[in-house]
């Protein structure tokens, strides 16, 4: 089915470094023509750190553990991506595409991005 809206809903993942949970998490959803997903963590370890420009830039922020959000809004505190933070709550105890991490990714993201592309007018969501 075509979507309705010509512009992807942009997805930001985050967790502490970028390298396990949230990298499985763009790896899995950016297959998906209705989203337009990026990934970053809050350590300054991180493979990619977060910054006001993606906060700007995602319709919806999916954290890992909520100490990820804590995080977020200490860093950020004026950002108003803090209204659209959803946590997860996925302990950091996954490699790099671990099956039950993505089971887990798929349960719970799910509702909320079928909520948000059914918001948009968009009924493709996987």
């Amino acid at each position: 089915m075509t979507p309705l809206t010509s512009e992807p809903l942009h997805v930001l993942f985050v967790c502490l470094y970028n390298r396990q949970r949230s990298a499985t998490a763009e790896r899995i959803f950016s297959k998906e023509t209705t989203l337009d997903v990026r990934s970053a963590g809050v350590s300054a370890d991180a493979l990619v750190r977060v910054n006001a420009r993606m906060l700007d830039w995602a319709d919806v922020v999916f954290v890992m553990e909520d100490a990820l959000a804590r995080a977020i809004a200490r860093d950020f505190p004026a950002s108003p991506a803090l209204q659209r933070l959803v946590s997860l709550d996925i302990p950091d105890d996954y490699l790099f595409l671990d099956p039950r991490l993505v089971e887990l990714l798929r349960e719970r993201t799910r509702p909320h991005l079928e909520r948000l592309l059914a918001e948009r007018g968009d009924t493709t969501a996987e």
